[in-house]
This record gives C-alpha cells, sequence and structure tokens, in this order.
C-alpha cells in the first residue's frame, strides 16, 4: 500500500491542474464564440466592461488600502502616492497601462527603500 501511495503523489497536482484548465477555459471559449456576435455598442458588452472595470478597480483599492504581507508594512501614504503618481505617468505617456504600473511599483519600491535606510 505504501508503494502505491508513493507512485501517485503526482494525482492531485493532476487533478489541480486538469480542474483550473477547465474552470477557466471554458469560459474563454464561450467569450470567444459569443464575442463575434456582439457589437461593441450593445448594452450586454458595455455592461461585461463596466462589470470588468469594477472588479479591476476593487481588488486595486483593496491592494492600495487593505494590503497584505509586506505591502502591509508600507505606510498608506505611500502606497496612494505611489498609486496617483502612476495614474499620472499613464496619463502623460499615452496611456499605456505598462507604463502607469511600471512607473507606480518603481515609485513604491523607492519610497520604501528611502524609508527602510
Amino acid at each position: 500500500m505504501s508503494d502505491l501511495m508513493t507512485e501517485t503523489w503526482w494525482w492531485p497536482y493532476v487533478m489541480i491542474l486538469v480542474a483550473g484548465w477547465l474552470a477557466t477555459d471554458v469560459w474563454r471559449w464561450l467569450g470567444v464564440f459569443a464575442g463575434g456576435k456582439l457589437r461593441e455598442d450593445s448594452e450586454l458588452f458595455i455592461w461585461v466592461r463596466c462589470v470588468a472595470t469594477a472588479l479591476v478597480a476593487g481588488v486595486i483599492s483593496k491592494l492600495v488600502l487593505f494590503p497584505q504581507g509586506v505591502l502591509g508594512d508600507t505606510p498608506i501614504w505611500l502606497r496612494l502616492a505611489a498609486a496617483a503618481f502612476g495614474f499620472v505617468c499613464f496619463l502623460a505617456l499615452g496611456q499605456r497601462v505598462i507604463v502607469g504600473v511600471l512607473s507606480a511599483v518603481v515609485f513604491l519600491l523607492a519610497g520604501w527603500w528611502i524609508l527602510g535606510s
């Protein structure tokens, strides 16, 4: 019985991968099929875009206002300043998301490093 348990140590990992893949890929394929038939100005599409934007805003707000782990050790004013700096960089440099995110991260890390030294 012991040999059987050691030979199938990988089984839970396979199940996690398969279940995770099925749970996300089904919705992606449904989105691909349905997305081809939706107009960008339809009410359903606008509603989905609003819900997605609200979810992203909620996650970002939670990370800034109620962080967990190491980020919770930084002062709130530094997190708010980093978010504001990232937003300003996003607007000033062509409204590219990667610019806003990276500038906010660099600002946060620099502020954390300055406060730590």
